[in-house]
C-alpha cells in the first residue's frame, strides 16, 4: 500500500492537478513540487488567476465561446465576415482556428459531436441556435470544421441535413486534416490550407 508523504492539502493539489488532460500522477506530482517551489512567483498568482477566472468567465449566448464578457470579443468584432459561420466541435477547435490565422468569420461552438455509444443525441448539442445563426439574413455559407472522425462525420452529416432548407452552402474543411486527427493537435500551416481548400459537403 502506498503511503502518504504530504499533508492532505498537497495530496489534494496532486490528485487535482492529476485530472487534467495530458498529466498523470507522475506528471501532477512534479508540477505540484514545482508549484510549491515557485510559491511566490507562480502558486499564488496561479490560485489568484484561477479564483477571478472562475468568478468572470462565462459561455457566450450567441456562439458558445467561453470568454469574460457576454457576448464574447469574436462575436463583438465588427471586423469579421458575418456571411460564414465555422461550426467546431469545442472552444479548444475555435482557439485553434483562431491561432492559425486562416479564417475571419464567426463560430458557433456545438459543445461536442453525436456519439450513440456515449448517449450524446442531436438534444445534448447546440444545435437549435446553429439553425437560427444560419437562417439570419446574409449569412452565405457555413464551414463545418469537426473533427476527421467518425462521430465528427456524423455531425457534419446530420448538420448537412438540418441546413438542407436553408439558402446556404455547407462546406467540409479539405485535406490535410487527417483522418482520426483533432483540429487542437494540428499545426497551424496544416489548418490555414485546410480551411483554404474547403470544398462542398
Amino acid at each position: 500500500m502506498a503511503q502518504h508523504v504530504a499533508g492532505p492539502e498537497i495530496e489534494r493539489l496532486i490528485q487535482l492537478l492529476a485530472r487534467l488532460p495530458g498529466l498523470g500522477p507522475r506528471s501532477a506530482r512534479r508540477a505540484a513540487l514545482h508549484l510549491i517551489k515557485k510559491r511566490d512567483t507562480l502558486l499564488n498568482p496561479l490560485s489568484d488567476a484561477m479564483r477571478v477566472a472562475n468568478e468572470r468567465i462565462v459561455v457566450c449566448s450567441s456562439c458558445g465561446n467561453v470568454d469574460t464578457s457576454e457576448p464574447c470579443t469574436i462575436c463583438r468584432d465588427a471586423k469579421r465576415d458575418p456571411s460564414i459561420l465555422v461550426v467546431v466541435e469545442d472552444v479548444s477547435d475555435l482557439w485553434a482556428l483562431e491561432r492559425s490565422g486562416a479564417v475571419n468569420a464567426r463560430y458557433h461552438v456545438l459543445g461536442g459531436v453525436l456519439s450513440p455509444l456515449d448517449g450524446v443525441r442531436p438534444e445534448h448539442l447546440n444545435l437549435d441556435r446553429l439553425v437560427a445563426r444560419a437562417s439570419e439574413p446574409g449569412v452565405s455559407e457555413v464551414i463545418l470544421a469537426l473533427n476527421a472522425t467518425v462521430d465528427g462525420q456524423t455531425t457534419a452529416h446530420y448538420i448537412t441535413e438540418l441546413l438542407a432548407h436553408l439558402p446556404v452552402k455547407v462546406t467540409k474543411l479539405a485535406h490535410g486534416v487527417p483522418v482520426g486527427g483533432e483540429l487542437d493537435y494540428l499545426d497551424e500551416g496544416t489548418l490555414s490550407a485546410a480551411i483554404r481548400q474547403r470544398t462542398s459537403f
